[in-house]
């Protein structure tokens, strides 16, 4: 296995950033011009094959433009792993990281074995592996926020336990109001209820040569954070969206939906496209802002939307009354498109536009949804299941649900 290490300076990625970003505003002017185009075209009855290519076209290469900063934005973000060019915080932290490099590269694990029962760890036991430093489990968890995009927008919450429930009201406290020499009556309690979040076994299995464990110029600390980043990521922002719960987190398409008008507690509100599979033939925005306003004002202020990039190239095209687009591109290098406004983020285990699919969220995902991490990552080495490589079974523990029914809402592409 090959692995190469590539650093750059500040200023040459900052550099190539702001190219990336002139490139995509670059882009969006001769999408809005060939679209533009495009519908007067339309006007005039006169549809243009080619013209509907070149538009097409250009909006796939605004997706991967805009792919493409936030893929510069997240390196840019990343800090330096300790161990390179970074001194260890101190003796215990230096010790321990010098005795988990050790079972990572020769399987010697006497020494990370004795720090683990020194500390009364539950993950001394060789058969179930050892736990990773906790500066690598930090960063794993900080790669993830960056790359997952759920886990990005949703509140995270680290237990120590298997299970971390959430006590809310379903009524609150009776109130009334009394005069100043009026007595005063007793009145009813609150009632509570709990909502339960489960922490499932997340995990990923990267393989190594023997010549990648020898060679001390190697960081094995970056090298196996990159390796379960991706895997990790992309097994939990499914999960996030479309879990079904059972060995998984439960995402929040999976939950009991009901039209706006008509939503209680436990279920989620959507708004209705306009059209079956489709948004409305005339008009199709103002979907959109029905959606927007179905969220309670003290939600909307840290909204966003959410959907994948097929759903994204449809609006991209939607303008408002003065002839403004609604989509528009970050406003500086490193930031987010934006949709009305509200920064919109692409997640590509969002449905694509269907017959009744819920295919765009919009709401304040931090209050919404709940993601819980089990403290510690573990790692178990094996050198035997498939010699001559060197296999590396990375667990974490993690759950999530709506924690919030009322500050998430979904788009469903339907008449009404």
């Amino acid at each position: 296995m090959d692995f190469d290490i590539i650093q750059s300076a500040p200023e040459h990625k900052s550099g190539i950033a702001r190219d990336g970003f002139d490139e995509l505003r670059a882009t969006f002017e001769d999408f809005k011009s060939a679209n533009d185009e495009r519908l007067s075209a339309l006007e005039r009855k006169r549809g243009d094959v080619l013209l509907e290519e070149k538009v097409d076209r250009i909006n796939l290469a605004l997706d991967r433009q805009t792919r493409r900063m936030d893929e510069l934005a997240l390196r840019q973000a990343r800090p330096t792993l300790e161990g390179r060019g970074k001194p260890a915080t101190d003796t215990a932290a230096r010790e321990r990281k010098s005795a988990f490099d050790a079972y990572l590269r020769g399987g010697e694990a006497g020494a990370l074995r004795a720090l683990e029962t020194k500390a009364m760890s539950a993950g001394s036991d060789a058969d179930g592996g050892y736990l990773v430093p906790p500066e690598l489990e930090h960063e794993i968890g900080r790669r993830l926020s960056g790359i997952s995009p759920i886990r990005g927008l949703a509140s995270v919450r680290e237990i120590s336990g298997g299970v971390y429930k959430k006590p809310f009201m379903t009524a609150g406290p009776a109130t009334g109001w009394v005069g100043e020499t009026e007595a005063r009556p007793q009145t009813a309690s609150a009632t509570l209820d709990a909502l339960s979040f489960p922490a499932m076994e997340l995990y990923a299995m990267p393989a190594a040569t023997a010549a990648l464990l020898d060679d001390a110029a190697v960081n094995i600390d970056e090298w196996i954070a990159a390796e379960v980043e991706l895997t990790f990521a992309v097994q939990e922002g499914a999960a996030f969206v479309n879990g079904n719960g059972t060995n998984k987190p439960k995402g929040f398409l999976q939950y009991d939906t009901v039209a706006n008008a008509s939503w209680v507690w436990g279920k989620l509100g959507y708004v209705a496209s306009g059209a079956a599979g489709a948004f409305a033939a005339s008009n199709p925005s103002d979907a959109l802002i029905d959606l927007i306003y179905a969220l309670k004002a003290g939600y909307r202020q840290n909204a966003a939307f959410v959907m994948n990039r097929k759903t994204q190239a449809a609006i991209r095209k939607f303008k408002d009354t003065g002839g403004g687009y609604l989509w528009q591109p970050p406003a500086q290098a490193g930031g987010r498109a934006s949709l009305m406004t509200f920064p919109l983020v692409e997640a590509e285990d969002m449905p694509d536009v269907a017959a009744n699919s819920l295919s765009v969220a919009f709401g304040d995902f931090r209050r919404g949804y709940l993601i819980v991490d089990r403290l510690g990552v573990r790692v178990l080495r094996d050198p035997y299941s498939a010699k001559p490589y060197v296999l590396f079974y990375i667990t974490k523990r993690v759950g999530g649900g709506v924690q919030n029914f009322d500050a998430i809402k979904l788009m469903k592409f339907a008449a009404s």
